[in-house]
């Protein structure tokens, strides 16, 4: 994991997480989130548009930095490189996984909710993660505990966090940012009402500024 990626995911504080039906959206998706001051994006490889989606709003919006989320096997990490993803996310590790992330030379935030998990993690060189399923997992009194024998491992929280939490989440020494799926849902995307979507990255880059 490399610290250069490590600092655009600190600065960006914020990460919407997004799942898309329809590539021909990805433009103005992109220029929605950009517009409203977030600078990080993840994709979620959930549809059949995801990889387009990912290709076409790079190409849109060269200075957003795009993932690809939901990134369970070799395969998928292969496509989502292949599409041009600058990193990859998923909700858990796998050693093939890990592999094919480390081949690809691409950074990788793989997920954990347990402690296993993280030594497991730790044990293939990952020390920035995705904590996942937050809320449902102990959110940030979780984190906390974490904190004493994982003091290397710095997270990104995500699942069941909205936009109140923001601040509280970022305020935790361990947490680099947060991943969400308010910012734009896919009823706001369906609607394309990207007027919406701009207020909520607004929203969501305040409470970033305010940690």
């Amino acid at each position: 994991m490399t610290t250069e990626f490590q600092a655009t995911c600190r600065n960006a504080g914020v990460i919407p997480v997004i799942e898309i039906d329809d590539a021909a959206m990805a433009a103005d998706l992109g220029h929605a989130i950009e517009a409203g001051g977030l600078s990080v994006v993840e994709l979620t490889l959930r549809t059949p548009a995801a990889l387009s989606a990912l290709t076409a709003m790079k190409a849109a919006c060269p200075f957003l930095t795009v993932g690809m989320g939901t990134v369970l096997c070799a395969d998928d990490a292969k496509r989502a490189a292949d599409a041009g993803a600058d990193f990859l996310v998923s909700p858990g590790l796998t050693d093939n996984l890990a592999k094919a992330a480390k081949t690809l030379s691409l950074s990788f935030l793989p997920g954990v909710a347990t402690p296993t998990d993280l030594m497991r993690a730790y044990d293939h060189g990952f020390n920035f993660l995705k904590f996942f399923p937050a809320e449902a997992t102990g959110g940030i009194s979780y984190l906390k505990a974490l904190s004493g024998p994982f003091g290397g491992v710095t997270f990104c929280p995500t699942g069941g966090i909205g936009p109140d939490q923001v601040s509280a989440y970022l305020s935790q020494p361990n947490v680099i940012c947060v991943g969400g799926s308010w910012v734009a849902r896919k009823a706001l995307i369906k609607a394309q009402d990207w007027d919406g979507i701009k207020r909520n990255a607004r929203k969501a880059n305040a409470a970033v500024k305010a940690s």
